[in-house]
Parts: structure tokens; sequence; C-alpha cells
């Protein structure tokens, strides 16, 4: 790791993938429950699509995998698409679910980016 990237930064991030997926997993819980759960088959699916993701992302950040920042990428765009669905409806766990996934799109996008600038400056040298 060089300055750009910390291990404090690392360290945000994985705790936030680790709450948008505990908040996924409560809105795909909660979805199932709801009446009419056919206009929810969308926001249910992307919940458990973004909590596997979420999971896994900060697992591999863990394990400092080579492949971490690709994974970040992958867990921002599913976020961001989580949370544009859930925002669609008007459950609280659904407001829930969306502002932890704007949230998490935004750390691992700003990982991704920082990544990229560590990357460019190594290049550099």
């Amino acid at each position: 790791m060089t300055n750009m990237t910390t291990n404090v930064d690392l360290r945000a991030c994985i705790e936030t993938c680790l709450a948008c997926a505990e908040a996924c997993n409560e809105c795909y819980d909660a979805c199932l429950r709801e009446d009419g759960i056919d206009m929810m088959r969308d926001c249910i699916r992307l919940d458990r699509e973004c909590a596997d993701l979420c999971a896994f992302a900060a697992h591999a950040m863990t394990l400092r995998s080579s492949y971490y920042a690709e994974l970040c990428m992958l867990c921002a765009e599913t976020c961001q698409l989580c949370g544009e669905t859930c925002a669609k409806h008007e459950h609280e766990h659904c407001k829930r679910c969306a502002e932890a996934c704007f949230k998490c799109a935004e750390t691992c996008l700003a990982m991704v980016q920082r990544l990229s600038m560590q990357q460019r400056a190594a290049a550099a040298v």
C-alpha cells in the first residue's frame, strides 16, 4: 500500500461493503414478506446480488486480492443499480437499503479511483 490507499481507506471500504450487504439482506428478507411481491421482484433479485458482491468484495480486500479493484468497480456498479431500484419503493427497508447502496457505490468508486491514481503514479516512476 502506498500513502494514497492506506489501510484506513481500505478498512473504511470493507466496513461500508459489509454494512451494505447487511442492509441488502434485511431488505431482501423484508421484501419477501411484502404484499404484491410481483412488483418487488427486481428489488429482491438485486438485493441478493448486491449483498453477495459486497461481501465478496470485502473479503477480497481483506486478502489484498490482485483483483480487488475490479471487484470494487463491479460492486460500485451493482450497488448503484440496487440503490436506484430500492429507491423506487416507499418501504422503509428499501429506503435504508438504497441509502446503504449509494454510500457503498460512492466508497467503492473512490477506492477504485485511488488505486488507479496509485497505479499511474507507480508507472510514471
